[in-house]
């Protein structure tokens, strides 16, 4: 087999354009030296940081939970509620995949600082709100600006979902909603700057003749100040640490201490020693009336008053130490 890559043919069709100019080698090697390798920015890529925020996960199962039981009652009405997707993007990303109109709701997250956004698509804002009235919730064909009634109604579905996500973002953290505005257009909803990033989540609302999505919007930097306690090894360690913690207290309380009364003491040199003979007395620094020190192994944690007991001595705690030997 032969190890020529280009025939002569080939070869010579090379040739004569190089010799006519219509391939110019120097100008393409020019070029290549003048590439330069382009800065990766992991900031442009569409990232789920899903060990970062691995906790939210828990409070979007019950989110969705709880939204499920409860328009279902509101509605009176089958209703299904699923969590779709959830990824890290840019915020002009999120918002500029809005049409107009939908329906924004900007809202805080107290304590936490920063805003977050509701937002819901105009197709599943007339289902819903057709549902509210009693219909069957239809998809209606023409998409136009909602009224004041209809922005009325929404208003109050999106405090139902808020009050909503408040239960379920109890199990990692408390939070209060609170609503600073709601807008139609997503270019008056001015959240963050366009470039900031934002965890965008997706949940699926469908009746039995509608469907469509429910969007939540949260800053990067509002959980930013808590991502510790959202991150999956951070779980991991307050389960591990729960799991043990009832088997340390019980073996903790089977354990043996040894317990010290010092009734007092004394101090005397060498010769002092040296002369001592039986019978002959020392004197303390305490009396029967004084406060004593119990130590337990060996460090000191209650004043005691010394004493006798149906002929067994004993001691009364008067109060506790604290370590630096102190009252508490």
């Amino acid at each position: 087999m032969s190890d020529q890559i280009l025939t002569q043919e080939e070869i010579d069709a090379l040739l004569s354009a190089m010799d006519r100019g219509d391939v110019n080698l120097k100008e393409e090697e020019k070029e290549a030296e003048l590439a330069e390798a382009v800065p990766y920015n992991l900031t442009s890529q569409n990232i789920m940081l899903r060990d970062q925020f691995y906790a939210l996960e828990e409070v979007y199962d019950k989110f969705a939970t709880l939204l499920n039981h409860s328009l279902s009652t509101t509605l009176q009405r089958s209703m299904d509620v699923a969590f779709i997707s959830t990824e890290m993007v840019k915020y002009g990303q999120f918002i500029g995949a809005f049409s107009n109109p939908s329906s924004f709701h900007i809202f805080n997250m107290e304590p936490l600082i920063g805003s977050a956004l509701l937002a819901i698509d105009a197709s599943l804002v007339f289902s819903l709100i057709d549902c509210m009235f009693g219909g069957s919730g239809k998809p209606t064909s023409q998409i136009r600006d909602f009224t004041l009634i209809e922005q009325r109604m929404i208003k109050k579905f999106a405090s139902e979902l808020l009050s909503r996500l408040e239960e379920a973002w109890a199990v990692v953290h408390p939070i209060k909603t609170v609503v600073r505005k709601t807008e139609t257009k997503p270019e008056f909803v001015h959240l963050l700057p366009p470039n900031d990033l934002v965890v965008s989540i997706v949940f699926e609302l469908k009746g039995e003749e509608f469907s469509g999505n429910l969007n939540l919007c949260i800053s990067y930097l509002t959980l930013e100040p808590i991502k510790d306690k959202l991150s999956s090894k951070y779980l991991r360690e307050n389960d591990s640490e729960h799991a043990w913690s009832d088997q340390l207290q019980q073996l903790l309380q089977d354990t043996p201490v040894t317990l010290i009364a010092e009734l007092g003491k004394t101090t005397r040199t060498i010769k002092d020693l040296l002369k001592l003979q039986v019978d002959d007395v020392l004197k303390l620094d305490k009396g029967p009336e004084d406060l004593i020190t119990l130590s337990v192994d060996h460090i000191p944690k209650y004043a005691v008053f010394p004493g006798i007991i149906k002929g067994n001595r004993a001691v009364e705690i008067a109060h506790l130490l604290r370590p630096n030997g102190g009252q508490k």
